[in-house]
């Protein structure tokens, strides 16, 4: 299946909302995103019988992120060089590139689209144990989903559908036995949560918590009373969503750069020592493209660094457990792990 510019994606050139964009304890200042819970857009849940309701199939992990790349090459140099990813073939586009941290877990990168302005998400995704059995139980609540399945030559077998604002969420079955990874270099091989712009709250709740369930897990913000982050964690796992709270309805703001919305739109890798992880990256002539000057500790608690590839997308090395103690609100689920 061809990966073609989603309707995220074209909504996001025209919306007209407040710029803004932040993380943790990082650089940029993202307003507050509570004032704004107005419903973007009508959530495609609808009314079904619940008797005899069969069980959702799990949600166990984060697959992988999906971006786009102006420059193929350079994107190449900076994941297999720079994070140590292993190159491998995309089954799911012929002109993309899969760069593998683990057998299940990966970022995939397409050719920039026409018109695609300055985003650079195309999806996210996820993985579930059963994906015919879940998007037969998505379909049975109401939400709309493709009539069939796609079946990729690597064996897996996946499904794409909306949220609520419109992001392009796949979820992914794994092939029974995967390829083996080789990534001896990979500065990390678990990537443990994603974050994408959102726009309210609580109308991406209402997909994501209330009909998946997804879990809470922290929320915080650059400041103590005002939220611009909120963490849910799958629910048979402990790899988590992270909402980047921007103003608004949706669409990208008109202010705002391409380098803001890649701190927004990002990934994490899970470390043990992020200060360990970046000693071996300079050591090794490694942190050649742009990154953050030093690590930190965020407002979650936790330590930090963050690198970005040539389209802006950031990617946050993380420690898997807090280093202090978080503002805002206490973790309410078990960390992931290495």
């Amino acid at each position: 299946m061809f990966s073609l510019l989603s309707s995220r994606s074209a909504s996001r050139q025209t919306a007209r909302v407040a710029s803004a964009s932040s993380h943790h304890g990082l650089h940029l200042c993202l307003p507050g995103a509570l004032a704004a819970l107005a419903l973007v857009a009508a959530p495609q849940l609808h009314a079904a019988p619940q008797s005899n309701a069969a069980p959702r199939p799990a949600i166990t992990s984060i697959s992988h992120l999906a971006t786009y790349a102006a420059d193929m090459q350079a994107t190449d140099h900076y994941y297999v060089d720079s994070i140590g990813a292993q190159r491998a073939p995309d089954p799911e586009n012929p002109h993309g590139v899969r760069y593998m941290l683990s057998p299940t877990q990966f970022v995939e990168v397409l050719p920039l689209p026409p018109n695609a302005g300055i985003n650079r998400l195309d999806h996210s995704a996820w993985n579930t144990t059963d994906a015919a059995g879940l998007r037969a139980w998505l379909a049975a609540k109401g939400w709309k989903t493709p009539s069939q399945l796609t079946h990729l030559s690597d064996g897996s077998l996946t499904f794409r559908v909306h949220d609520p604002e419109g992001n392009l969420v796949e979820f992914v079955q794994p092939p029974a036995h995967p390829h083996a990874v080789h990534a001896p270099r990979a500065i990390g091989h678990h990537i443990i949560h994603i974050g994408i712009m959102v726009h309210s709250r609580a109308t991406e709740d209402t997909f994501y918590r209330a009909l998946l369930g997804f879990r809470p897990y922290w929320f915080g913000g650059m400041h103590d009373n005002k939220i611009d982050w909120v963490s849910q964690q799958v629910p048979d796992g402990h790899d988590w969503l992270e909402y980047m709270l921007a103003s608004g309805p949706a669409g990208i703001p008109p202010g705002m750069t391409q380098q803001a919305l890649g701190v927004l739109d990002h990934l994490s890798i899970g470390v043990v020592s992020v200060p360990a992880a970046y000693s071996m990256l300079a050591a090794q002539h490694r942190l050649t493209g742009h990154t953050d000057k030093h690590t930190q500790i965020g407002r979650d608690g936790k330590e930090q660094f963050n690198l970005y590839d040539p389209d802006g997308i950031r990617l946050e090395l993380m420690e898997f457990h807090a280093v202090a103690k978080p503002c805002c609100s206490p973790f309410t689920a078990a960390d992931p792990t290495h």
